[in-house]
C-alpha cells in the first residue's frame, strides 16, 4: 500500500552489460536502477527533492514521495494550496533528483508539469492508510499551525464525522506529473570520475549523449 507504482517499464536496462552509459531507453534504465535502490536503500528509494519557482523566479526546493512513473512522466502528489501548488499554479516546470547513497547514484530530470487525471489521483488516494486519506483532509499544508495539539484534535474531529464509512479525496489534493525534456543519470566513480549520461526529448525518441564528470 501506498508504494511507488512504475507502470509498463521496458525489460532490462537498455544497456549493452553493465555499462549504463551505452543505454538506449532512459525509461528501462530508470526502472532498473529503482528496483535496484529499492532493495538497497534503508528506507525511501522514492524519495526526491522536487524544485520549483514561482512568478518571482526564487526556486524552492523539498523532498516529496515519487508516487508513479511511465512513459509521460513523474508523478507526485500534494496540496494545490500548499507552497509548491501555489508556485507550480505560477510556473507550471518543476525539476527533481532522486540520490541513492548506498548504490552511490543519482537520477535527474526536469520539465513542464500538469494535473493527473481526477480518476488517476482519486485511485491513488484510495491507496493510501485510512489515517493518511483523514490526515490529507486535516491538513492546511504550508499554513501557519499554532500547535500540534491543534492538528490532532483537527484529525480526532475528522475521524469521528467519517466513522467507518469512505474518506474522499479532497478537491485541493491532487498529482502533478513532470513530463521531463531530458533525464540525466549520474554515477559515482574514482578520483571524481563520475559516469553522466544525458537523455534529451528528440521528437518522439530520446537522443543520449556522455558528459563529463
Amino acid at each position: 500500500m501506498d508504494r511507488l507504482r512504475i507502470d509498463d517499464p521496458a525489460q532490462g536496462s537498455g544497456a549493452q552489460g553493465n555499462d549504463f552509459t551505452r543505454a538506449s531507453d532512459p525509461w528501462a534504465l530508470f526502472a532498473a536502477w529503482m528496483a535496484e535502490a529499492d532493495v538497497s536503500e534503508p528506507n525511501d528509494a522514492n524519495a526526491m527533492a522536487l524544485a520549483t519557482a514561482g512568478s518571482d523566479g526564487l526556486p524552492d526546493v523539498r523532498m516529496v514521495l515519487l508516487k508513479g512513473v511511465d512513459a509521460r512522466g513523474f508523478v507526485f502528489y500534494t496540496n494545490t494550496e500548499s507552497a509548491k501548488g501555489e508556485e507550480l499554479a505560477q510556473n507550471p516546470q518543476a525539476a527533481l533528483v532522486l540520490h541513492w547513497k548506498s548504490l552511490r547514484r543519482q537520477v535527474r530530470a526536469r520539465g513542464p508539469v500538469s494535473p493527473v487525471t481526477d480518476a488517476e489521483a482519486d485511485a491513488y488516494f484510495a491507496s493510501r492508510a485510512r489515517n493518511s486519506r483523514i490526515g490529507a483532509h486535516a491538513s492546511r499544508q504550508s499554513r501557519p499551525l499554532a500547535d500540534r495539539a491543534t492538528l490532532e484534535a483537527e484529525v480526532a474531529v475528522l475521524a469521528a464525522r467519517f466513522e467507518d464509512g469512505p474518506v474522499p479525496r479532497p478537491e485541493n489534493w491532487i498529482g502533478y506529473r513532470i513530463a521531463p525534456v531530458s533525464i540525466e543519470f549520474w554515477q559515482d566513480g574514482p578520483f571524481r570520475l563520475h559516469d553522466r549520461v544525458r537523455f534529451t526529448r528528440a521528437g518522439d525518441g530520446w537522443a543520449g549523449a556522455r558528459l563529463y564528470p
